[in-house]
């Protein structure tokens, strides 16, 4: 005999970037898209026009670890496809995006329309990082090594197991 309950579909997202390096700021938006689906697909996009500091394996071993007991998410590759393409072949149905700027809203929220044009049944959520992580990049991580004190500089944005990578890979701290 039905009990009368609907059965609601997994509530599942992706959350995609190159993650070179993982940051403080790629950390907020995972932990949140946590609370807020079922289950996170953390997507690394390769692009074989963009050069990266490290490889798509080691990329990989940094999320898992220092997302390790997050749970109600995985760390997953894809690469040649667009981004809602590969939503839809995990099948999610949500892609989650961060805005840190107003040219991140004007991007994404293009994206967000083209996606939507491609597979309407796949909702674009954007979250706003607080305050702390607004202005904090992989890009801007990696344009602050180099200078006498970087290592100290750098320390503020990223995990405890990523800033040793750094360190290893950049120069040992002094």
């Amino acid at each position: 005999m039905p009990s009368g309950k609907r059965i609601e579909p997994l509530k599942r997202a992706v959350y995609a970037g190159s993650f070179d390096p993982v940051t403080n700021g790629h950390l907020w938006m995972i932990r949140e898209a946590v609370e807020l689906f079922d289950e996170v697909v953390v997507a690394i996009g390769v692009n074989p026009e963009k050069h990266c500091t490290f490889s798509v394996e080691e990329r990989a071993e940094m999320l898992r670890e220092v997302t390790q007991g997050l749970g109600k998410m995985r760390v997953e590759v894809f690469e040649n496809q667009f981004l809602v393409n590969y939503a839809q072949s995990v099948d999610a149905n949500y892609i989650v995006r961060g805005i840190r700027t107003a040219s991140d809203y004007e991007y994404e929220r293009t994206m967000r329309y083209i996606n939507s044009d491609l597979h309407p049944d796949i909702t674009t959520v954007f979250l706003l990082p607080p305050r702390e992580y607004a202005e904090v990049s992989s890009t801007m991580v990696k344009g602050l090594v180099g200078p006498n004190g970087w290592e100290k500089v750098i320390r503020q944005y990223v995990a405890e197991s990523v800033y040793r990578k750094l360190v290893a890979l950049y120069g040992t701290e002094g």
